[in-house]
């Protein structure tokens, strides 16, 4: 029986991931910040662990305590809207620290037993947006572009040793604390010079039929899992699809 380990479980992709992967018989160690072991079924296949990717003593922690494992899905990151006129400096930092930092330093503790083993699926969870621009999202997709970059590059640095590096690229969802955030910075996070821009900017998301299930990532972490000739970039979701035409 094989061993994922997907990091960001509590909501969203990493739910949704952990869920599927877990249904279809494999062993999972799904991760939180704060565990809330309620949220995934009760089962001697899952174990859920505490991580925070920003913190290299539990990163560390956490590859002891997960053992062997034949797939990592970095899913964990965080997701941030609106001006960059008004965006705290600090803030542009946890970003990068959470969603680039944080991937390269458990890619980089897991990375040792893949290739003594000459094993193993390394899946990072990028955005559509790394390479399509939109607005009010500069922070968050420049982090993303270089999840993009990070990812091309590993890619060709570990065929060597036969890790298989994916990318997905999901397009916005309304089902994640993403989605949830950027309601509130429509009205908390935007200068005022910026708010009728702002208004009509998420006014043409809100009338598009086309986005991105949880449900939509999951399967494709699982094709790019099972499918070893998968391309290094899968899209997910209809509007992310639309966009890679």
């Amino acid at each position: 029986m094989k061993t994922v380990l997907v990091t960001g479980c509590s909501s969203g992709f990493g739910l949704a991931t952990a869920t599927h992967f877990h249904d279809w018989g494999w062993r999972v160690i799904a991760t939180m910040r704060t565990p809330r072991p309620e949220l995934l079924p009760a089962s001697d296949r899952l174990r859920v662990l505490d991580l925070d990717v920003t913190d290299l003593q539990s990163v560390a922690e956490l590859v002891s305590a997960a053992g062997p494992i034949d797939v990592l899905v970095n899913n964990a990151g965080i997701g941030v809207m609106g001006a960059l006129e008004g965006l705290p400096m600090e803030t542009a930092r946890l970003v990068f620290e959470t969603n680039v930092l944080g991937t390269m330093a458990l890619t980089q503790a897991f990375l040792p037993q893949f290739r003594e083993r000459r094993s193993g699926v390394i899946v990072n969870i990028g955005s559509i947006i790394a390479t399509k621009a939109f607005p009010l999202v500069s922070v968050y997709a420049a982090s993303k572009a270089a999840i993009e970059s990070f990812s091309a590059s590993l890619a060709l640095e570990l065929r060597e040793f036969d890790i298989r590096v994916s990318l997905i690229q999901p397009g916005r969802s309304a089902e994640t604390r993403f989605g949830e955030n950027a309601r509130r910075l429509v009205t908390d996070g935007i200068p005022e010079a910026y708010a009728a821009f702002a208004q009509k900017v998420f006014a043409g998301m809100a009338s598009s039929s086309a986005f991105t299930h949880p449900s939509d990532v999951a399967a494709a972490v699982w094709k790019a899992v099972h499918e070893p000739n998968s391309p290094l970039r899968i899209p997910a979701g209809a509007d992310a699809i639309a966009l890679t035409d």
